[in-house]
């Protein structure tokens, strides 16, 4: 009987640790790659950054391409960063700079990073990002 309880309480010790974990990636925000629908150059995604978490998203892009991103948020508290494919931050829109509007030809081919967060609380968004 004594190892059935040791087994009972395994299990519960098991889930609680799932959880757990569980709980942690969930908060550390979303990363997803933006692909446009066929036909189209552009689109407008919708998310939420939980204070002090990050929402990350890739986008395929080639040198000499304008790509053009904006955000909005009904408290007006979301922002962004790009980061280009040598992971250096592109021109007016780097660490630090409260980014809402950026538009630009851009420098190499490859994944940019565009990386969502909010500048107080939480932040519900609307991301729009077109290349031409």
């Amino acid at each position: 009987m004594n190892q059935s309880i040791f087994q009972q309480k395994t299990r519960w010790m098991v889930i609680v640790v799932l959880l757990c974990a569980a709980s942690m990636t969930s908060a550390e925000g979303a990363k997803k790659r933006i692909k446009f629908p066929k036909g189209f150059s552009g689109v407008t995604l919708q998310g939420g950054v939980i204070r002090g978490d990050r929402d990350e998203y890739l986008l395929k892009a080639g040198k000499g391409q304008t790509l053009t991103v904006k955000i909005t948020s009904l408290e007006n508290n979301a922002v962004f960063q790009i980061y280009a494919p040598n992971r250096k931050t592109l021109k007016g829109a780097g660490e630090g700079e409260d980014v809402r509007n950026w538009k630009g030809k851009l420098p190499l081919t490859g994944d940019y990073r565009i990386i969502v967060g909010g500048t107080r609380g939480n932040a519900s968004y609307s991301l729009s990002v077109t290349v031409e």
